[in-house]
């Protein structure tokens, strides 16, 4: 499986400029805990959670006057389309991330892909995996 059947295709961007309270802001209103910086012809860094936190919050600096890219992540890692799931999942191991950009040949951002969407197809998509966990669950009870 590619990583191109699993990818968000909707991916929000913000600019480097905004202030981490924007990042914030926009991380709650998508439900998201992180953002690429920058646009898609141009990915600049990833703003996390993690990064507002200890960046900012932890360091007791004012987020409304702290730039992303003062406390963004970069540079940002990312995978192709074509890259196979497990490809992807080394990647993220490789790096402690969990989460990645997916640009095509270009370089330009095409998708998003979190380590949480390729669980969810695993779990969903492997008989195997399924049955195996079927049958701990009624071992267990």
């Amino acid at each position: 499986m590619d990583v191109a059947e699993i990818m968000s295709a909707e991916v929000e961007f913000i600019a480097p400029e905004a202030t981490a309270q924007e990042a914030a802001e926009l991380m709650g209103e998508l439900d998201v805990g992180a953002l690429p910086v920058g646009s898609a012809e141009d990915l600049r860094g990833v703003v996390t959670g993690r990064d507002l936190l200890y960046r900012v919050v932890a360091a007791g600096r004012d987020p409304a006057s702290v730039r992303v890219r003062e406390v963004m992540s970069s540079p940002a890692i990312a995978c192709r389309p074509n890259d196979g799931l497990r490809q992807a999942m080394d990647l993220m191991t490789a790096q402690n991330l969990r989460r990645l950009a997916v640009q095509d040949a270009q370089g330009k951002v095409v998708g998003w892909v979190t380590l949480a969407d390729i669980a969810r197809r695993l779990l969903v998509e492997d008989a195997r995996l399924q049955q195996a966990l079927r049958g701990l669950t009624e071992s267990a009870a």
